[in-house]
């Protein structure tokens, strides 16, 4: 199959995956014993006052006319007004998934540098010391929760030290920059605002290695995992009769098949760090997406909660097809 058509038959399965997602959100929504209404007047409200709300936010028509409306205003860009913020759930997931982003991408990017780099160098040096500090490096990473490591370093760096700024983006007296993505640190260097670069690159430095230590533990071990079924491969041992040099059948050879279930895993953390990391965004003060649909739940801001959760699942299967494309592009055979 060609590459092209690999795409389209994605495309479409991503799509139905889509509207099963806003088929379920929209159940969910409908099954769950609260009401929204009450949240927003309070038990006590007048009677017309209930229904005037109630017509106001659609719920007085019946249930298919409801959830026609619903997808109609889907296919439109409509995910509703939110009863907290009273604007529209589109503005506000604007406003709160830049800064998810920004933090994703950091985290992911340290995650990859190291992990990659351990998980090699752990495989090339099987049961060596550097090995062996690949692997407690990992088991840290992977058994230590994200609270209690974000915790102990606020309390070193910020507290004890005051090497680096505690939470949010940005410190009080640092003029945001000129708003273009909503990336202060792309968006400081647009503006040639280097004093927001530097104090926005140094926010990010303790949640990024927060997020990126336990993401880089698991591509560690994969990539150790991966490799070391590489390096045992007859054409491995052929490329060392050959006399082809170490470093060019670890970097050429071994590396480019051993990377799809590499691919995976950071396929899956970076999507997963897009969903909002709801525990270091709440440790660090981030405004981030998953400090936003919590938020809303707490609140039972039910347009809120659709439209974020719609979103997490549009930005993890936009984050599914990009890997299923690289896939397909390092190994033909993935596109039968």
């Amino acid at each position: 199959m060609k590459l092209g058509s690999f795409i389209i038959r994605r495309l479409l399965l991503m799509l139905l995956v889509l509207f099963g997602v806003s088929v379920l959100v929209f159940i969910i929504a409908k099954v769950i014993p609260a009401d929204p209404v009450g949240a927003i007047l309070g038990g006590n409200a007048p009677v017309d006052l209930v229904e005037d709300m109630k017509r106001r936010l659609g719920l007085d028509k019946p249930l298919i006319q409801q959830f026609t409306d619903y997808i109609f205003g889907l296919l439109r860009g409509n995910l509703g007004i939110s009863l907290k913020s009273n604007r529209p759930v589109a503005i506000d997931i604007s406003n709160f998934f830049p800064a998810t982003l920004e933090l994703s991408i950091c985290a992911t990017l340290l995650a990859v540098v190291i992990g990659m780099f351990l998980g090699i160098l752990s495989a090339v040096h099987r049961n060596k010391f550097i090995d062996h500090f690949a692997r407690v490096f990992s088991i840290l990473g992977v058994s230590m929760p994200v609270f209690w490591t974000g915790l102990l370093l606020l309390l070193l760096f910020y507290f004890r030290l005051g090497w680096l700024p505690g939470t949010g983006r940005l410190g009080l007296f640092v003029t945001p920059p000129t708003k273009y993505t909503g990336l202060y640190l792309l968006d400081s260097l647009l503006s040639l605002n280097f004093e927001a670069f530097k104090d926005a690159l140094a926010h990010l430095v303790l949640p990024s290695i927060v997020l990126g230590y336990s993401a880089a533990a698991s591509i560690a071990r994969i990539t150790r995992s991966s490799m070391l079924d590489v390096l045992r491969q007859d054409y491995i041992r052929t490329a060392k009769a050959k006399g082809i040099g170490k470093r060019l059948i670890i970097y050429r050879h071994a590396l480019r098949n051993a990377l799809i279930p590499v691919i995976t895993i950071i396929g899956l953390t970076f999507g997963g760090l897009l969903e909002g990391a709801v525990l270091t965004e709440t440790i660090f003060g981030w405004p981030g997406l998953g400090r936003y649909i919590v938020n809303s739940l707490l609140l039972l801001d039910y347009p809120a909660i659709m439209g974020g959760t719609l979103f997490v699942a549009v930005v993890y299967s936009v984050v599914n097809l990009v890997v299923d494309i690289i896939y397909a592009a390092l190994d033909p055979r993935m596109r039968a």
